[in-house]
């Protein structure tokens, strides 16, 4: 078992001791978000069919999903959830964008989508 010297244990406590101020500034800056969820009426989900909506409302309580997430929450395979979340994007209830090779969907904004709605 190798020792560690004094001076190198003082230097990683340091660090930790920071890392840990930081997390909790972090942490302090995040819980005062408060966003506001997106307001959709029954009449608003019930354009949708009931395939989409199940799949629309797993994104909306996530605020965002990946194919493989949506699927483990409704209990169907990847690649149909990953077919309606495509349907949902191209429709324009959904946005649809990339984090490194995970493509990830969230709800649009409440203007935009309220301008989808009346142009149906």
């Amino acid at each position: 078992m190798k020792l560690v010297r004094r001076s190198a244990f003082d230097r990683i406590l340091e660090e930790m001791k920071q890392i840990r101020y930081r997390l909790d500034d972090i942490e302090a800056a995040v819980s005062g978000l408060d966003p506001k969820p997106l307001e959709i009426s029954d009449q608003e989900l019930f354009l949708l069919p009931d395939h989409l909506r199940k799949t629309y409302i797993t994104v909306m309580s996530k605020g965002k999903a990946s194919a493989t997430e949506a699927a483990n929450l409704t209990g169907r395979c990847r690649a149909m959830e990953s077919n309606y979340l495509n349907q949902l994007s191209r429709m324009g209830w959904l946005t649809k964008h990339r984090d490194s090779k995970t493509v990830r969907f969230s709800l649009i904004s409440k203007e935009m989508l309220k301008e989808r709605l009346q142009k149906q």
